[in-house]
């Protein structure tokens, strides 16, 4: 299913456009970190697997860990600005 520091797919995307999010946190609660704007979120885990839609990089791929998966600063929307 979903293991410590896979990135997922969310089924909605974050305020600041990106769907994609690091799993930093495994236990009751679920605890997942932004790729694009770095924010924090924790929720349960029966919240967060209904809202998970599919593992995109698993932790166990080395060739993953080494490239970087964050967005770049120049592509994320934020909200309250124009």
């Amino acid at each position: 299913m979903f293991n410590l520091g896979d990135t997922v797919l969310m089924k909605k995307p974050h305020a600041c456009g990106v769907n994609d999010w690091e799993v930093i946190r495994l236990g009751a609660d679920i605890k997942i970190k932004c790729m694009g704007c770095g924010h924090l979120v924790m929720m349960p885990r029966p919240e967060f697997t209904k809202k998970m839609k599919k593992v995109l990089v698993p932790a166990t791929d080395q060739e993953a860990k080494r490239s970087e998966h964050y967005v770049a600063a120049d592509r994320i929307k934020r909200p309250n600005q124009i």
